[in-house]
């Protein structure tokens, strides 16, 4: 029978119950067991598509097209494994398919209410990824904060769940902040608190994470255990750290998994791979450094790229490097900045000093967009090696449209749609779409690569799935020109008819594709392309 692990968190958001669900999944596989984690977002959006990357972070898409929350990356990266839409659901998601029902008249003329009914829905879609995907056990976030009303109704689901279910086939994880003051004394009151409001709940807690700046003593446990009802073998220390990799190794140091598997009834085995471990020795004791820029219009929110900057982290395991990022506002590298404007070239110079790779990563709107094609001007000029994803790749077709083409006003016709020259272009299947949310070209699709190519020695294969997520493309008019230019289309989607990745043929190394690699790299499995980047960078 499928277990699950249901995980909390108090005090404040961002607590790290992801990273906790994430580790603890590792761990979990470590030994042999299958897993699989889903996220529970208390908002009302129906998905995190429409989401501001400033606000929410990067939306992360699934394999199946689903665009979720940006937890199910690092899930993906620490288990492994891909997840699909099923491993993200919203409270906008819940009420929608009760009133759905309602409305088809499938309650039979029930008054329809929080409880049963939203329950319920939230128990069925739990108990169905457990059965649909045949794990051993299920890791469940609650997102948000115990205490906020929104949390209400999931926290009463997972409690009725631990009533239906046996005691040893559900079991409850929280995490909580202890507070240190300036004078280094740790405060439990914060903890305290949330355990309380969990309690409330109907809902106890078997497993502590305390989130703190410095070292838990015995002394601090035994205070905590004893005020809140836990074991002091339950309460696992979550010492912030800069790698958060190493996290899965720190709570194996403390038994955090082999609490889990006895409370769970399982056999406690000794882990099956060091991989893991082996992978966080490379990034401790790294055998270089690589320095790239990362030009993008939301990088004061470097959430919103987090699954590139964890990409770049890949590739530098691969080669065994140490990836310093320099995120770079597009916006400061445009015409209108007074900065660049007495000296623009010795002003790029300044800012790409020291600089071994750029990329240029996904967005929307034209916000940014000009600073993104200097900046590949800046690569193609200097021959720095270059990597641009879905939008970078069409700011690489714009500049190479307007610098090497002669075509001196090309642009995408999403941000000038009176453009004599639209090299970039709605596609044709997205012209009649009104509805922004979930209409996009989304999740997996096959790309044939052409060999002979760059492209081909990253991959070293004809044929790839990549996730995508985009309505503008290569407007296929100007292809032959592009070609015949030295900008050449190395992957192409099977019908030919679809410019999936384009590389500039008299530069070291500079590509750019359509889809977005980076949701498919992982720690234990670098993606190609983000290797080979890496690796040019290194060398050049």
């Amino acid at each position: 029978m499928t277990k699950y692990i249901f995980v909390t968190g108090g005090v404040i958001s961002g607590i790290g119950k992801g990273i906790t669900t994430a580790a603890l999944g590792r761990l979990l596989i470590n030994r042999g067991f299958s897993v699989i984690a889903v996220k529970i977002d208390p908002y009302l959006n129906s998905d995190a598509g429409t989401m501001d990357p400033f606000q929410h972070g990067e939306v992360f898409v699934t394999a199946d097209g689903a665009e979720t929350d940006l937890d199910l990356g690092n899930y993906e990266r620490f288990l492994g494994i891909d997840l699909d839409r099923r491993s993200n659901f919203t409270t906008g998601s819940i009420y929608g398919e009760v009133l759905a029902k309602e409305r088809r008249g499938d309650y039979l003329g029930e008054t329809v209410q929080l409880i049963p009914h939203i329950t319920d829905a939230i128990k069925q879609r739990i108990y169905q990824i457990g059965k649909e995907s045949g794990v051993d056990i299920v890791i469940v976030e609650l997102g948000g904060t115990i205490g906020d009303f929104e949390m209400f109704p999931f926290a009463e689901a997972v409690r009725q769940m631990a009533m239906e279910t046996e005691h040893n086939n559900i079991m409850f994880i929280h995490v909580a902040l202890i507070y240190t003051l300036p004078s280094g004394e740790n405060k439990s009151k914060p903890t305290q608190h949330s355990i309380r409001k969990l309690q409330e709940l109907g809902i106890q807690p078997d497993l502590l994470i305390c989130r703190s700046s410095k070292a838990i003593s015995d002394d601090f446990r035994r205070k905590i255990g004893l005020l809140c009802g836990i074991s002091p073998d339950c309460i696992i220390e979550g010492r912030d750290t800069k790698l958060v990799d190493e996290i899965p190794i720190r709570f194996e140091r403390q038994g955090f998994a082999s609490q889990v598997v006895r409370r769970l009834g399982l056999p406690d085995n000794p882990p099956t791979s060091n991989r893991w471990a082996e992978m966080v020795r490379v990034l401790r004791r790294p055998e270089g450094e690589v320095h790239i820029a990362v030009v993008g219009k939301y990088v004061k929110g470097t959430d919103a790229y987090l699954s590139v900057a964890e990409a770049l982290k890949h590739g530098g395991i691969a080669n065994r490097v140490a990836i310093k990022i320099h995120w770079v506002e597009s916006g400061l590298l445009e015409n209108s900045n007074l900065e660049m404007t007495d000296n623009r070239e010795n002003g790029l110079n300044q800012v790409f000093q020291g600089i071994d790779g750029i990329l240029v990563p996904g967005g929307f709107g034209v916000r940014g967009i000009e600073g993104m094609v200097v900046a590949v001007n800046y690569a193609r000029r200097n021959q720095i090696p270059y990597l641009g994803l879905c939008l970078g790749m069409q700011c690489l077709v714009i500049e190479f449209a307007r610098h090497v083409c002669s075509l001196a006003d090309a642009n995408s016709s999403e941000f000038a749609p009176e453009t004599a020259h639209p090299v970039v272009d709605l596609m044709e299947d997205q012209k009649d779409i009104r509805n922004l949310g979930g209409t996009m070209r989304l999740g997996h699709y096959p790309c044939q690569i052409r060999t002979g190519t760059k492209t081909y020695q990253a991959y070293q294969t004809t044929e790839v799935m990549e996730r995508h997520r985009h309505r503008y493309e290569l407007n296929n008019r100007y292809r032959d020109l592009f070609e015949a230019k030295g900008l050449y289309p190395s992957g192409v989607s099977p019908d030919q008819n679809l410019v999936e990745i384009t590389e500039v043929q008299d530069h070291p190394w500079m590509v750019g594709s359509q889809f977005h690699p980076e949701f498919q790299s992982k720690p234990l499995e670098p993606h190609p392309l983000f290797r080979a980047f890496i690796e040019k960078a290194r060398n050049s």
